[in-house]
């Protein structure tokens, strides 16, 4: 009997089982907690606030809880308490990237809500606050790094191509910074945000899982990365999260995830990208938040040099309005449409992504 016991008590080894069952957890607690937390969202009138010059078929979600993205951090904190090993040191950075940029969300939604107004936190304090919790993971990682940590990998290349030696950091803390806003850009419609993250989510799971084998890695020739298989744990977890949360935001969004779950879930996508050598590969596997984000900075670039270079010296715009989803809005797409298309863009991105390891 103690045999048998034993042997069952084994398979909590195995990552592919602790990861499932992270999966399960996190999209059971989303389910079972998150009509009891929307009520009382509600009920503490902690609705959105919604921009006025954005499409006027958005003015009817004003009033809509947020901050869901408290639920989405609860479901994944506690799946990875309870499957992922807490000896493995990934765990509490992941715990504390998911908190520390979880924090400053929360910051800038309660300064929304508590001011009844779009504008939460200033731009400069924002940006500081991730910049302070991004140059801590990146400091702690170069502090524990081994020897492929300030190696930078490129896709379809199986050697590095330089060592970026002390400067990883300041390009770590651009990465981090980088993903966590640009899944904040992306958060403007009804389930769009959310459901990127879970194909995401998908593409690092199977990463984080060859990653920390030594044979899958040697045969795919790529770096192999000791402990971080149970990142794999985590990507489960999110999406767990995600289709939890997906169940309530989905159109028309019961809540929305606030910038309390969007710079979390975009911290957390970023430190995976470090952990496990795909800095690059981000572009790709996220490039729909790349594309989010870029529209953004060249929609403001091209209207600040227009405005100062012009004859006029009106400024003019590239999209109809930004971030790129409300450019397709403003061009007379459903909302739902949008999102559609925009999750079928990001499958396809994966999936180019992925098959990227084994053209190299």
């Amino acid at each position: 009997m103690l045999k048998e016991l034993a042997l069952r008590l084994n398979i909590f080894k195995y990552i592919t089982f602790r990861a499932s069952y992270a999966a399960v957890t996190a999209l059971f607690l989303s389910l079972l907690i998150g009509p009891w937390f929307i009520r009382w969202l509600r009920r503490k009138k902690l609705g959105q606030e919604v921009r006025d010059d954005g499409p006027q078929t958005h003015l009817i979600k004003e009033g809509t809880p947020t901050m869901g993205g408290l639920l989405i951090i609860l479901a994944i904190v506690s799946s990875v308490l309870l499957w992922q090993d807490l000896r493995n040191w990934y765990t509490w950075l992941s715990l504390f990237a998911i908190l520390g940029f979880g924090s400053v969300g929360f910051a800038d939604d309660w300064l929304k809500i508590s001011r009844k107004n779009s504008a939460g936190l200033s731009p400069r304090l924002k940006m500081m606050g991730q910049i302070l919790v991004s140059a801590v993971i990146v400091i702690l990682i170069y502090i524990n790094r081994g020897e492929n940590t300030t190696m930078l990998y490129i896709p379809f290349n199986k050697y590095p191509v330089c060592d970026l030696g002390w400067l990883y950091i300041p390009f770590g803390v651009i990465i981090l910074v980088g993903a966590s806003n640009a899944v904040n850009l992306t958060d403007g419609l009804d389930g769009l945000a959310i459901g990127l993250v879970f194909l995401v989510a998908i593409g690092f799971a199977i990463l984080a899982y060859i990653t920390g084998r030594a044979d899958f890695a040697a045969y795919l020739n790529i770096p192999f990365m000791s402990g971080c298989g149970e990142l794999a744990v985590l990507s489960l977890a999110i999406i767990g999260a995600s289709i939890g949360f997906l169940w309530f935001n989905c159109h028309p969004a019961e809540v929305f995830m606030g910038d309390t779950g969007s710079l979390s879930l975009g911290g957390i996508i970023g430190l995976m990208a470090l952990l496990l050598k795909k800095e690059i590969l981000l572009i790709l596997i996220g490039g729909i938040f790349v594309i989010e984000a870029l529209s953004v900075i060249i929609q403001v670039g091209y209207f600040k040099y227009t405005e100062k270079h012009s004859p006029d010296h009106v400024g003019r715009r590239v999209f109809l309005m930004t971030p790129i989803h409300h450019h397709f809005e403003k061009k007379g797409w459903k909302e739902t449409r949008v999102v559609t298309r925009f999750w079928i863009l990001g499958g396809l991105l994966v999936v180019v992504a992925l098959s990227t390891l084994k053209l190299q």
